[in-house]
Protein backbone atom coordinates (compact mmCIF):
# COMPACT_ATOMS: atom_id res chain seq x y z
CA UNK A 1 0.00 0.00 0.00
CA UNK A 2 1.62 2.96 -1.20
CA UNK A 3 2.20 5.98 1.49
CA UNK A 4 -0.18 9.11 1.09
CA UNK A 5 0.93 12.42 -0.12
CA UNK A 6 1.18 15.22 2.30
CA UNK A 7 -1.53 17.40 2.06
CA UNK A 8 -0.41 20.63 0.23
CA UNK A 9 -1.88 24.38 1.88
CA UNK A 10 -4.17 25.56 -0.67
CA UNK A 11 -3.67 28.19 -3.11
CA UNK A 12 -6.47 30.45 -5.19
CA UNK A 13 -6.00 28.86 -8.36
CA UNK A 14 -8.70 31.75 -9.28
CA UNK A 15 -6.28 34.29 -8.95
CA UNK A 16 -3.91 33.11 -12.19
CA UNK A 17 -4.48 32.39 -15.88
CA UNK A 18 -2.61 29.89 -18.14
CA UNK A 19 0.50 31.92 -19.26
CA UNK A 20 0.71 33.73 -17.01
CA UNK A 21 4.40 35.42 -15.65
CA UNK A 22 4.52 35.41 -11.60
CA UNK A 23 7.14 36.66 -9.45
CA UNK A 24 7.08 35.07 -6.46
CA UNK A 25 8.02 37.10 -3.78
CA UNK A 26 10.49 34.93 -1.45
CA UNK A 27 11.97 36.11 1.44
CA UNK A 28 13.28 32.65 2.75
CA UNK A 29 10.63 32.81 5.42
CA UNK A 30 8.03 29.54 5.81
CA UNK A 31 4.90 31.36 3.93
CA UNK A 32 7.35 32.46 1.38
CA UNK A 33 9.28 28.97 0.30
CA UNK A 34 5.84 27.21 0.74
CA UNK A 35 4.23 29.73 -2.07
CA UNK A 36 7.12 29.09 -4.21
CA UNK A 37 6.64 25.57 -4.03
CA UNK A 38 3.14 25.04 -4.33
CA UNK A 39 3.24 27.88 -7.43
CA UNK A 40 6.47 25.25 -8.43
CA UNK A 41 3.77 22.83 -8.47
CA UNK A 42 0.78 24.36 -9.82
CA UNK A 43 2.68 25.95 -12.60
CA UNK A 44 2.68 23.21 -15.31
CA UNK A 45 -1.33 22.52 -15.08
CA UNK A 46 -2.16 26.28 -14.95
CA UNK A 47 0.55 27.25 -17.39
CA UNK A 48 2.45 29.56 -15.40
CA UNK A 49 5.99 31.30 -16.17
CA UNK A 50 7.60 31.64 -12.50
CA UNK A 51 10.71 34.12 -11.52
CA UNK A 52 12.11 34.49 -7.95
CA UNK A 53 12.40 38.14 -6.15
CA UNK A 54 14.07 38.82 -3.25
CA UNK A 55 14.13 42.68 -1.21
CA UNK A 56 17.42 42.67 1.01
CA UNK A 57 16.14 45.44 3.39
CA UNK A 58 19.57 46.09 4.97
CA UNK A 59 18.57 45.54 8.68
CA UNK A 60 19.28 42.73 9.69
CA UNK A 61 22.85 42.37 8.84
CA UNK A 62 24.56 38.59 8.05
CA UNK A 63 21.39 37.16 8.87
CA UNK A 64 19.85 38.91 6.28
CA UNK A 65 23.00 38.43 3.82
CA UNK A 66 22.26 34.55 4.38
CA UNK A 67 18.60 35.14 3.95
CA UNK A 68 19.54 36.44 0.16
CA UNK A 69 21.69 33.71 -0.48
CA UNK A 70 19.51 31.25 1.11
CA UNK A 71 16.73 32.74 -1.39
CA UNK A 72 19.32 32.55 -4.49
CA UNK A 73 20.09 28.82 -4.09
CA UNK A 74 16.51 28.14 -3.90
CA UNK A 75 16.05 29.58 -7.23
CA UNK A 76 18.73 28.25 -8.93
CA UNK A 77 18.24 24.53 -7.68
CA UNK A 78 14.56 24.81 -9.35
CA UNK A 79 16.20 26.54 -12.25
CA UNK A 80 14.08 30.21 -11.97
CA UNK A 81 15.61 33.27 -12.47
CA UNK A 82 16.29 35.47 -9.72
CA UNK A 83 15.92 39.17 -8.94
CA UNK A 84 17.73 40.75 -5.70
CA UNK A 85 16.52 44.92 -4.46
CA UNK A 86 18.58 46.43 -2.43
CA UNK A 87 17.06 48.94 0.48
CA UNK A 88 18.02 51.45 3.08
CA UNK A 89 14.62 50.79 5.01
CA UNK A 90 16.24 52.55 8.32
CA UNK A 91 17.38 55.75 6.07
CA UNK A 92 13.79 55.70 4.31
CA UNK A 93 12.23 55.00 7.94
CA UNK A 94 13.71 58.35 9.09
CA UNK A 95 13.33 60.81 5.81
CA UNK A 96 9.79 59.47 5.75
CA UNK A 97 9.30 59.66 9.43
CA UNK A 98 7.72 56.38 9.15
CA UNK A 99 8.19 52.70 11.78
CA UNK A 100 10.67 50.34 10.32
CA UNK A 101 7.64 48.04 9.10
CA UNK A 102 6.27 50.66 7.24
CA UNK A 103 9.52 52.01 5.66
CA UNK A 104 9.85 48.04 4.09
CA UNK A 105 6.56 47.68 3.37
CA UNK A 106 6.95 51.04 1.08
CA UNK A 107 10.16 49.64 -0.17
CA UNK A 108 8.87 46.28 -0.99
CA UNK A 109 5.78 47.18 -2.79
CA UNK A 110 7.67 50.44 -5.12
CA UNK A 111 9.74 47.70 -6.15
CA UNK A 112 7.21 45.08 -7.08
CA UNK A 113 5.55 48.05 -8.78
CA UNK A 114 8.50 48.75 -10.74
CA UNK A 115 8.73 45.05 -11.95
CA UNK A 116 5.09 45.24 -13.04
CA UNK A 117 5.90 48.75 -14.91
CA UNK A 118 8.75 47.34 -16.42
CA UNK A 119 6.56 44.96 -18.46
CA UNK A 120 9.11 41.17 -17.67
CA UNK A 121 6.11 40.21 -15.48
CA UNK A 122 2.27 39.82 -15.42
CA UNK A 123 1.44 39.74 -11.63
CA UNK A 124 3.50 39.76 -8.01
CA UNK A 125 3.04 36.85 -5.71
CA UNK A 126 2.84 37.22 -2.00
CA UNK A 127 3.16 34.96 0.81
CA UNK A 128 0.53 36.45 3.09
CA UNK A 129 -1.56 33.78 5.12
CA UNK A 130 -4.98 33.56 7.01
CA UNK A 131 -3.03 34.22 10.05
CA UNK A 132 -1.44 37.47 8.55
CA UNK A 133 -5.14 38.27 7.10
CA UNK A 134 -6.27 37.57 11.14
CA UNK A 135 -3.55 39.67 12.42
CA UNK A 136 -4.09 42.16 10.40
CA UNK A 137 -8.08 42.71 10.66
CA UNK A 138 -7.72 42.38 14.40
CA UNK A 139 -4.74 45.70 14.14
CA UNK A 140 -7.57 47.37 12.34
CA UNK A 141 -10.27 46.69 14.79
CA UNK A 142 -8.01 47.66 17.81
CA UNK A 143 -7.11 50.98 16.22
CA UNK A 144 -10.50 51.68 15.38
CA UNK A 145 -11.18 50.82 11.33
CA UNK A 146 -14.12 51.97 9.33
CA UNK A 147 -15.38 48.48 7.20
CA UNK A 148 -12.88 48.97 4.44
CA UNK A 149 -10.32 48.66 7.38
CA UNK A 150 -11.68 45.21 8.63
CA UNK A 151 -11.44 44.05 4.73
CA UNK A 152 -7.66 43.52 5.35
CA UNK A 153 -5.61 41.99 2.61
CA UNK A 154 -7.24 41.69 -0.42
CA UNK A 155 -6.48 39.15 -3.00
CA UNK A 156 -5.74 41.50 -6.11
CA UNK A 157 -3.98 44.65 -5.78
CA UNK A 158 -4.73 45.72 -8.97
CA UNK A 159 -1.70 48.46 -10.56
CA UNK A 160 -1.38 50.35 -13.24
CA UNK A 161 0.08 47.34 -15.43
CA UNK A 162 -0.14 44.45 -13.75
CA UNK A 163 -1.28 42.57 -10.39
CA UNK A 164 -0.22 41.73 -6.58
CA UNK A 165 -1.50 38.44 -5.82
CA UNK A 166 -2.21 37.22 -2.69
CA UNK A 167 -3.15 33.42 -3.30
CA UNK A 168 -2.09 31.84 0.00
CA UNK A 169 -4.92 34.33 2.22
CA UNK A 170 -6.75 30.13 3.18
CA UNK A 171 -3.92 28.70 4.12
CA UNK A 172 -2.93 28.46 7.80
CA UNK A 173 0.95 29.18 8.74
CA UNK A 174 1.01 26.28 10.93
CA UNK A 175 -0.21 23.82 8.03
CA UNK A 176 2.34 25.58 6.06
CA UNK A 177 5.06 24.83 8.16
CA UNK A 178 4.06 20.88 8.51
CA UNK A 179 3.71 20.48 4.79
CA UNK A 180 7.06 22.00 4.51
CA UNK A 181 8.70 19.41 7.08
CA UNK A 182 7.00 16.55 5.22
CA UNK A 183 8.35 17.54 2.25
CA UNK A 184 11.61 18.22 3.35
CA UNK A 185 11.66 21.65 2.13
CA UNK A 186 14.14 23.83 4.56
CA UNK A 187 13.34 27.66 5.37
CA UNK A 188 14.93 30.34 7.40
CA UNK A 189 13.76 31.89 10.21
CA UNK A 190 13.02 35.75 11.39
CA UNK A 191 14.31 36.47 14.60
CA UNK A 192 12.53 39.99 14.36
CA UNK A 193 9.28 37.84 14.16
CA UNK A 194 9.85 37.22 18.16
CA UNK A 195 10.35 40.61 18.82
CA UNK A 196 7.21 41.86 20.82
CA UNK A 197 8.07 45.44 20.42
CA UNK A 198 6.71 45.22 17.13
CA UNK A 199 2.69 45.15 17.35
CA UNK A 200 2.06 42.82 15.11
CA UNK A 201 4.18 40.57 16.79
CA UNK A 202 2.15 41.27 20.18
CA UNK A 203 -1.12 40.63 18.31
CA UNK A 204 0.68 37.22 16.91
CA UNK A 205 2.47 35.91 20.00
CA UNK A 206 0.22 37.15 22.66
CA UNK A 207 -3.71 38.67 21.74
CA UNK A 208 -4.39 35.81 19.20
CA UNK A 209 -3.17 33.07 21.52
CA UNK A 210 -5.55 34.47 24.24
CA UNK A 211 -8.40 35.03 21.88
CA UNK A 212 -8.03 31.00 20.64
CA UNK A 213 -8.62 29.60 24.31
CA UNK A 214 -12.20 31.69 23.74
CA UNK A 215 -12.67 30.41 19.85
CA UNK A 216 -10.23 28.24 18.49
CA UNK A 217 -10.90 29.26 15.20
CA UNK A 218 -10.21 33.14 15.73
CA UNK A 219 -7.98 32.92 12.49
CA UNK A 220 -10.45 31.74 10.19
CA UNK A 221 -13.18 33.97 11.41
CA UNK A 222 -11.38 37.25 11.78
CA UNK A 223 -10.55 36.05 7.91
CA UNK A 224 -14.18 35.95 6.98
CA UNK A 225 -15.16 39.16 8.83
CA UNK A 226 -12.56 40.56 6.44
CA UNK A 227 -14.05 38.74 3.14
CA UNK A 228 -17.72 40.07 4.39
CA UNK A 229 -15.61 43.28 4.69
CA UNK A 230 -14.16 43.45 1.77
CA UNK A 231 -17.89 42.29 -0.53
CA UNK A 232 -19.50 44.98 1.68
CA UNK A 233 -16.91 47.74 0.59
CA UNK A 234 -17.61 46.68 -3.11
CA UNK A 235 -21.13 47.55 -2.63
CA UNK A 236 -20.93 50.65 -0.64
CA UNK A 237 -18.52 51.62 -3.52
CA UNK A 238 -20.75 50.57 -6.37
CA UNK A 239 -23.38 52.50 -4.96
CA UNK A 240 -21.55 55.76 -4.08
CA UNK A 241 -20.67 55.78 -7.35
CA UNK A 242 -23.90 56.17 -8.50
CA UNK A 243 -25.77 58.48 -5.92
CA UNK A 244 -22.76 61.03 -4.67
CA UNK A 245 -22.96 63.08 -8.43
CA UNK A 246 -26.40 64.21 -7.11
CA UNK A 247 -25.20 65.11 -3.85
CA UNK A 248 -22.58 66.76 -3.80
CA UNK A 249 -21.98 69.89 -4.99
CA UNK A 250 -19.09 72.31 -5.36
CA UNK A 251 -18.68 75.70 -3.24
CA UNK A 252 -21.73 77.77 -2.57
CA UNK A 253 -24.89 78.75 -3.93
CA UNK A 254 -25.29 82.52 -5.24
CA UNK A 255 -27.93 84.86 -5.52
CA UNK A 256 -29.68 84.39 -8.87
CA UNK A 257 -28.86 81.10 -9.35
CA UNK A 258 -25.60 79.03 -9.90
CA UNK A 259 -23.01 78.13 -7.61
CA UNK A 260 -19.76 79.77 -6.67
CA UNK A 261 -16.35 78.45 -5.58
CA UNK A 262 -13.39 80.19 -3.22
CA UNK A 263 -11.04 82.15 -5.50
CA UNK A 264 -8.50 81.47 -2.42
CA UNK A 265 -5.80 79.20 -3.33
CA UNK A 266 -5.67 77.42 0.12
CA UNK A 267 -9.26 77.09 0.69
CA UNK A 268 -11.98 74.36 -0.97
CA UNK A 269 -15.48 73.38 -0.31
CA UNK A 270 -17.82 70.96 -1.13
CA UNK A 271 -21.89 71.29 -0.37
CA UNK A 272 -24.79 69.55 0.07
CA UNK A 273 -28.42 69.98 0.43
CA UNK A 274 -29.87 68.45 3.45
CA UNK A 275 -33.63 67.22 2.01
CA UNK A 276 -31.80 65.64 -0.53
CA UNK A 277 -29.51 63.64 2.24
CA UNK A 278 -31.27 59.96 2.65
CA UNK A 279 -32.44 59.59 5.88
CA UNK A 280 -30.33 55.91 6.25
CA UNK A 281 -27.41 56.73 8.72
CA UNK A 282 -25.31 54.20 7.14
CA UNK A 283 -25.92 56.30 3.82
CA UNK A 284 -25.13 59.65 5.23
CA UNK A 285 -22.06 58.36 7.55
CA UNK A 286 -20.62 57.33 3.82
CA UNK A 287 -21.62 60.48 2.08
CA UNK A 288 -19.88 62.80 4.49
CA UNK A 289 -16.95 60.51 4.80
CA UNK A 290 -16.37 60.72 0.54
CA UNK A 291 -16.82 64.39 0.75
CA UNK A 292 -14.50 64.83 3.22
CA UNK A 293 -12.30 62.84 0.58
CA UNK A 294 -12.71 64.83 -1.82
CA UNK A 295 -11.12 67.68 0.65
CA UNK A 296 -8.16 65.13 1.01
CA UNK A 297 -8.86 64.88 4.46
CA UNK A 298 -10.02 61.56 5.84
CA UNK A 299 -12.66 61.81 9.26
CA UNK A 300 -12.57 59.58 11.88
CA UNK A 301 -15.47 58.13 13.52
CA UNK A 302 -15.96 60.77 16.17
CA UNK A 303 -15.80 63.89 13.38
CA UNK A 304 -18.27 61.97 11.43
CA UNK A 305 -20.91 61.77 14.12
CA UNK A 306 -19.87 65.68 15.10
CA UNK A 307 -21.17 65.88 11.35
CA UNK A 308 -24.07 63.99 11.76
CA UNK A 309 -25.57 65.62 15.09
CA UNK A 310 -25.14 68.61 13.15
CA UNK A 311 -28.21 67.35 10.61
CA UNK A 312 -30.35 66.77 13.30
CA UNK A 313 -32.94 69.48 14.60
CA UNK A 314 -31.31 71.87 16.80
CA UNK A 315 -27.79 71.03 15.45
CA UNK A 316 -24.54 72.95 15.99
CA UNK A 317 -24.19 75.91 13.01
CA UNK A 318 -20.62 75.16 12.83
CA UNK A 319 -18.08 72.32 14.07
CA UNK A 320 -14.51 72.96 13.66
CA UNK A 321 -13.07 68.91 12.86
CA UNK A 322 -9.42 69.59 11.95
CA UNK A 323 -7.30 72.59 11.81
CA UNK A 324 -7.88 73.07 8.49
CA UNK A 325 -11.59 71.72 8.38
CA UNK A 326 -14.80 72.85 9.56
CA UNK A 327 -18.59 72.02 8.89
CA UNK A 328 -20.88 74.87 8.63
CA UNK A 329 -24.69 74.25 7.95
CA UNK A 330 -27.01 77.33 6.12
CA UNK A 331 -31.03 76.89 5.94
CA UNK A 332 -30.94 74.47 3.09
CA UNK A 333 -27.46 73.21 3.22
CA UNK A 334 -24.25 71.85 4.81
CA UNK A 335 -20.74 72.63 3.59
CA UNK A 336 -17.08 71.19 4.30
CA UNK A 337 -14.54 73.98 4.44
CA UNK A 338 -10.73 73.01 4.20
CA UNK A 339 -8.52 76.42 4.41
CA UNK A 340 -5.12 76.20 5.10
CA UNK A 341 -3.67 78.97 6.85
Amino acid sequence: MSERPPEAPPIDRKLMRPGMRVVVAVSGGADSVALLRRLMEAAPEIGLVLSVAHVHHGIRGVEADVDAEFVSSLAAVHGLVYRRHDVDTPAAARENRQTIEEAARNLRYAWFRELLEQGGADAVATAHTMDDQAETVLHKLLRGAWTEGLSGIHPVIQCARGAILRPFLGAGRSEIEVWLRQIGQAWREDATNADTSFTRNRLRHELLPMLAQYNPQIHSQLANMATLARDEEAYWQAELSRILPGLLLPGKPVRGGGRATSTHPDEASVAMEIERLPPSAAVRRRVLRAAARQLGTALNFDQTERIMAMLTPGGSRRQQLTAELYAERGPRELRLVKRKG
